[in-house]
């Protein structure tokens, strides 16, 4: 498979299945669909956030090596929403090393606080810091406050991952 020829092909559920099948458990071709990620091409770097985030939902080991870069690209001006949604959707299934959580903890609750973010975004940063909060209880106050801003505003799908933070 030529991997930028099959991103390019078609933007589409079962084109990303074939494309996660395709990295299967290889750390390989993981570390090929990353590079490809990180081009800087918005067309390839859209199209492979995709699979990429469902490659480390299966195997989380996959990002361990790539955070830096990650939040690199995460925190570029203009990145696209595709490519940020993706990026903090797979934060939430991989183990991010100690010397990133507070750049994480502050991409996250800045997403959550910004008038103008996609409600996903939010929302997969909502998970995000409630995972980090396990290890850092002492934000969970400031998480609770942050919520109970946005909730008047907010769609149901905020509010589904709102609900537990102000359980707590």
């Amino acid at each position: 498979m030529h991997l930028e020829d099959e991103i390019l092909k078609e933007h589409s559920r079962e084109q990303c299945n074939t494309i996660v099948q395709w990295v299967g458990k290889s750390q390989q071709r993981f570390d090929e669909l990353f590079a490809l990620f990180l081009r800087g091409e918005y067309r390839i770097t859209q199209r492979s956030s995709w699979p990429l985030s469902y490659c480390v939902e299966a195997h989380p080991e996959f990002i361990k090596n790539h955070f830096e870069n990650l939040l690199n690209n995460l925190q570029r001006p203009g990145v696209h929403d595709a490519v940020k949604r993706n990026t903090i959707r797979l934060l939430q299934y991989a183990d991010i090393p100690e010397k990133f959580r507070g750049r994480v903890m502050d991409t996250c609750f800045k997403s959550v606080a910004s008038p103008t973010e996609a409600v996903a975004i939010k929302a997969f940063s909502l998970t995000v810091l409630g995972n980090l909060a396990k290890q850092y209880p002492e934000i969970l106050p400031e998480i609770k406050l942050l919520v109970r801003e946005q909730l008047p505003y907010q769609t149901a799908a905020f509010k589904s991952r709102a609900k537990p933070f102000l359980q707590q």
